[in-house]
């Protein structure tokens, strides 16, 4: 449907019918199933010796990421110098939490207000989700979905993973497992083609190092790359993994509503005031929460 995320199912569909398209160079496999037993599905464009792992659909309420894997497998498919010439093959792990996914695809179909999102959206602990459950959860208690990602990353050894998120409000950014110099010059062109502000302040890299506007690279081993109060381990990361093979991850957030308030860098009038206010409402929605959780 125009203006909205496909669902799980159309994306599988759409998969299909490109790979019936393009019978040569393309091929769409399942590698795996979810916990409640939905197929993970891989499609794959080009014949090259080097591997392009997208893993879309990490995170349950960011379904950015499967429209995103699709509208590049055509690009790729178009552009010979994004494969052949490039001795490159690109695989697209379609969604990787399509359980959870399916949970938030529960609502209006059509394009949501905000409100109607974060109504219907859905998104479990952070050590029920895939992509950072290896980091979270013992190594003998992984995740069905995790151990097909991490089985995929050793089997393609990719020389590079995208990882394809997204956030509700504010802009742009990039994360990279190691430093790729130039890289904010495009996503400061790209973003502002499509009047999208450039985000050069998020607390999901609060401790990385910022290579150029909008890029945040990670600590060196051994420094914090996040809350102390977190308990993922990064060294266990699926984001790491690559590296084992001599690749890098590089993790993309794009605005479901893009806001110019996060280009304001001029510092709060009384921030004081505006933490205690904060946390006043946060102790407050947590009450409601509870409350809530008492009932189901």
């Amino acid at each position: 449907m125009a203006d909205a995320y496909p669902s799980v199912a159309g994306v599988a569909a759409a998969a299909s019918a490109f790979a019936r398209f393009h019978p040569r160079q393309s091929a769409l496999r399942e590698i795996g199933q979810s916990r409640e037993g939905r197929p993970l599905h891989l499609l794959s464009y080009g014949r090259g010796r080097r591997n392009v792992l997208v893993v879309a659909g990490p995170h349950s309420d960011e379904r950015i990421g499967s429209a995103t894997a699709l509208r590049l497998a055509e690009r790729v498919a178009a552009d010979p110098w994004l494969h052949a010439r490039a001795d490159a093959t690109w695989h697209f792990l379609l969604c990787l939490d399509p359980d959870g996914t399916v949970r938030s695809e529960e609502g209006p179909a059509v394009r949501r207000t905000p409100a109607e999102h974060f109504r219907h959206s859905y998104r479990p602990p952070a050590d029920e989700q895939p992509e950072w459950a290896p980091s979270i959860r013992p190594a003998d208690d992984q995740l069905p979905e995790s151990k097909v990602l991490v089985g995929l990353i050793d089997e393609l050894r990719p020389f590079l993973q995208c990882s394809l998120h997204g956030n509700d409000l504010g802009g742009s950014w990039i994360q990279l497992t190691r430093d790729l110099p130039g890289l904010a010059e495009p996503l400061g062109k790209l973003s502002a083609e499509r009047d999208v502000p450039v985000q050069t302040g998020t607390y999901d890299a609060l401790y990385w190092t910022v290579s150029g506007p909008g890029v945040y690279v990670m600590p060196e081993p051994g420094r914090p790359a996040q809350f102390e109060s977190l308990p993922e381990d990064v060294n266990r990361s699926t984001w790491i993994r690559p590296h084992t093979y001599g690749g890098m991850t590089a993790l993309f957030e794009v605005p479901m509503w893009a806001s110019r308030k996060v280009t304001d860098t001029d510092p709060h009038p009384d921030p004081a005031r505006a933490l205690a206010g904060l946390a006043t409402l946060l102790r407050h929605q947590s009450g409601r929460a509870r409350t809530l959780l008492e009932l189901v």
